[in-house]
């Protein structure tokens, strides 16, 4: 009879591999983040106390920067240009949804322009702001 003490097999995983996959997967969409933002131009928004952001399903982004620069969905275009660029858009998706990006520094009378050409054609208008810190 033998009663020697059967050793058996020990079974791991090594992970040391699956630590640098996760540290690139985590890298790729860090960066991806990054690129999706809706604003390309960096500008310094009004704040408000509600801070709230509207997210509307069919939405185009307007941003009129410290130099009077608008641009229609990352497109650069003029004053002249931007209500038949607008009336385009709403062809598309009558319903949609214009959102503001104004700079701080520019006057109302240049964010009401967008405003004006909104109502002339019925869209929907909402103005980006930043909360209050």
């Amino acid at each position: 009879m033998n009663l020697r003490k059967r050793t058996k097999g020990s079974v791991e995983v090594h992970t040391s591999a699956l630590n640098d996959i996760m540290f690139f997967l985590m890298l790729f969409f860090l960066l991806a983040s990054a690129v999706v933002n809706p604003t390309v131009v960096k500008l310094l928004l009004p704040q408000s106390s509600s801070g709230q952001q509207s997210t509307a399903k069919k939405a185009v982004t307007v941003t009129i920067d410290e130099n009077l620069k608008y641009t229609v969905d990352k497109k650069p275009v003029t004053i002249e240009e931007l209500e038949p660029t607008l009336a385009a858009y709403q062809k598309v998706a009558p319903d949609m949804t214009i959102l503001l990006y104004v700079s701080r520094n520019v006057t109302y009378q240049d964010g009401f322009v967008v405003n004006d050409i909104a109502n002339k054609l019925k869209l929907k208008l909402v103005v980006a702001v930043e909360p209050k810190k």
